[in-house]
């Protein structure tokens, strides 16, 4: 799956390129190719079956159509229907947004340092014990450690 960064940074040089492309071209010139693209979606809908699309695929139209309303959606010859443009559209800005709100660490926490270094310590020194008896000297040390003052005296 392309990702939502890659995607609109392809979306961008696409478009900048299909700019600088057709910037030289006269209107003639630009409306001849227009017609033979749409000679060749023709010819392509009336040979094969559903397309299948790729990420990519689906990113560029939606992101060169959906600014257009839906009636001049309604117009355009494409192969897919002007609904399937607009859920493409909703599903990349809900990508990019679920890429831009994940969290960015995922699993267990990473353990300190400190700690990492002690429990390995403690298993070269005592070779004998398992990590059940590591884990629990540890937390007999945690337990036993003074509580900060809080202004109150301690229970008897």
């Amino acid at each position: 799956m392309i990702c939502c960064a890659a995607a609109s940074g392809l979306l961008a040089t696409t478009n900048a390129l299909a700019l600088l492309r057709l910037l030289p071209m006269s209107n003639r010139d630009k409306d001849i190719e227009i017609l033979a693209l749409r000679h060749q979606l023709l010819v392509l809908q009336r040979q094969v079956g559903k397309p299948a699309f790729t990420d990519t695929d689906r990113a560029i139209p939606a992101g060169l159509l959906h600014h257009l309303p839906m009636d001049k959606l309604c117009q355009l010859l494409l192969l897919v229907r002007p609904d399937t443009i607009m859920r493409w559209h909703r599903n990349l800005l809900q990508r990019r947004h679920a890429a831009t709100c994940a969290p960015k660490r995922r699993g267990r926490p990473p353990s300190v340092p400190s700690i990492r270094a002690l429990i390995l310590r403690l298993a070269r020194e005592n070779t004998s014990w398992g990590y059940r008896r590591i884990h629990g000297v540890l937390a007999a040390r945690v337990s036993r450690s003074p509580r900060p003052p809080c202004g109150r005296k301690p229970a008897p």
